[in-house]
């Protein structure tokens, strides 16, 4: 699999500026045919700006790409797909309205005289499903598919193009642990039948389960390979950051007081106007975490729209710190001291067209010492949100720069500087490590933990069943809606807690 012949794909000495910072350093990189070449690195390291280059949506400054050992130039994604690359983006390319059959077809259409020929689009897209075991339905509009199967649908789009170099970029980062085993399910049968793909992720127990070789950057630069198989998480690690990192969360005993968040009776509606919440009873303390855990898609994300005023409820009541919330504006709800970072930042969790300066400050710009009247002190800003890129470790050229420009990773310690840097009572933090690194994880999970231990009460909503069990002080589990438990953390073992995600209580499927 891995050995001296030529490499699918190589780049000698891939180079990338932007102004004041060297993003790609040279970098030499080969990958095999049939092979999981991983990509490890910080926010920032450098590993969406070499995929960008190699799928032609930046033009280098120096080096080469090699396809077959052939010298190639990529001046666009149309000439990578010509190539063979194709390319799973961390935020899917795809468009809501469509039918899943329609987006695949996007850019490739198939016609019979001066009309699309779905038809035949269709039979190739089932043709593809059924071959790689990529089970879809090409007739549903992508808005109505569940985050996994939209997945499903990227890969298929690139296959439809004939893609046998495939990119996936953190691609289990909005994924439930069973859909990311789904994932590599499907990968391994792609690997089987010739296909050669770079996995790009922060979650080293994904790398070593299934990567069959470990490519480490850091600071644009690759700093190291390694066998997965043959190091320990804690080396790759440390190969990333630069320095030993601890990976298990350090914390005592919790010291909870009074009732900070009180929700009785609470039901919400989805998109659909369907139940998505229904009838969900629950308090947190100060100085404790209570993490929620459950299969994404199971109310989640309306319970926390509803508990921040993103939705309005349709019974029940909210109280944080005694002060009825229920169906309050975001901003009244915020002023309770509630911090919030969202599970879907790009939506919720700033403004894209805004600089990182701006960004930091969306929650207290209006505020003293940041305005006074109406007059902004621009000072006080750049120096308040400078304190907070340094403190929060945000890799970015200046505060100045539109927070778009930055990675993803970068983004989200944005958010969580900006809410953790203000006096408050009550943290709900959903994904709050979706896409971070190890040593950014690491800082992150500090940084709740001193929020716990300094005496805000903490709402913990995670798709990582890790981050829950290592974090919280209880759990509640949340299935169809409903809470069906509340464990204390000394009780709870994985697979009770696995089980009551999939619903089981008891010996019991409890009824959706």
């Amino acid at each position: 699999m891995v050995g001296n012949d030529p490499a699918v794909m190589e780049t000698r000495g891939l180079t990338k500026r932007f102004p004041g910072v060297l993003a790609c350093d040279h970098i030499d990189l080969r990958l095999h045919e049939g092979e999981v070449l991983g990509l490890l690195g910080e926010n920032g390291a450098g590993k969406s700006t070499l995929m960008n280059l190699i799928y032609g949506l930046y033009a280098p400054d120096e080096g080469e790409i090699f396809i077959r050992g052939q010298a190639v130039d990529i001046h666009s994604a149309n000439d990578a797909i010509r190539l063979g690359i194709g390319m799973v983006h961390q935020h899917f390319q795809l468009v809501p309205i469509l039918t899943v059959t329609e987006n695949i077809m996007l850019g490739n259409e198939s016609v019979k005289g001066l009309f699309l020929d779905r038809n035949s689009a269709r039979r190739r897209i089932l043709e593809i499903s059924e071959r790689y075991g990529l089970e879809i339905e090409p007739d549903v509009l992508v808005q109505d598919i569940p985050v996994g199967v939209q997945q499903r649908v990227e890969i298929i789009k690139a296959l439809y193009r004939s893609a046998d170099i495939l990119i996936l970029d953190e691609p289990t980062a909005v994924l439930t642990p069973q859909e990311a085993e789904g994932l590599f399910s499907i990968m391994r049968t792609l690997i089987a039948s010739g296909v050669s793909i770079i996995f790009i992720s922060h979650k080293l127990k994904e790398i070593k389960t299934i990567c069959d070789r470990a490519a480490v950057l850091r600071a644009g630069k690759v700093v190291g390979e390694a066998d997965p198989q043959e190091v320990t998480e804690q080396q790759l690690a440390s190969m990333m950051v630069g320095r030993e990192v601890i990976l298990s969360v350090d914390k005592g005993a919790a010291q909870a007081g009074e009732e900070i968040l009180v929700l009785e009776g609470v039901e919400v509606n989805n998109d659909r106007d369907l139940p998505a919440v229904r009838g969900v009873d629950l308090s947190i303390r100060e100085g404790e975490i209570l993490g929620v855990a459950g299969v994404q898609g199971n109310g989640q994300t309306e319970l926390l729209e509803a508990l921040t005023g993103l939705r309005p409820m349709e019974q029940g009541s909210i109280r944080i710190a005694g002060q009825d919330v229920s169906n309050e504006s975001p901003r009244v709800v915020t002023e309770t001291g509630m911090a919030h970072v969202p599970e879907d930042r790009q939506k919720n969790g700033m403004i894209r067209t805004f600089t990182v300066k701006d960004n930091c400050l969306l929650q207290s710009y209006y505020q003293i010492p940041f305005a006074r009247g109406i007059f902004v002190v621009e000072e006080e800003k750049e120096n308040t949100s400078a304190e907070m890129v340094r403190q929060y470790d945000v890799r970015t050229p200046s505060i100045y720069v539109p927070i778009s420009s930055l990675s993803g990773g970068n983004q989200q310690k944005v958010i969580v500087a900006r809410e953790f840097s203000r006096p408050i009572r009550l943290l709900i933090a959903a994904q709050p490590t979706r896409g971070l690194d190890v040593g950014s994880i690491e800082f992150i999970h500090r940084q709740i933990i001193r929020m716990r231990d300094e005496g805000v009460a903490v709402l913990l909503v995670s798709s990582e069943l890790d981050e829950i069990l290592s974090l919280s002080d209880r759990i509640a589990v949340m299935y169809h809606g409903k809470i069906l438990d509340v464990v204390n953390i000394e009780e709870a073992t994985r697979e009770e807690i696995g089980l009551l995600m999939a619903g089981v209580v008891g010996q019991e499927k409890v009824p959706a």
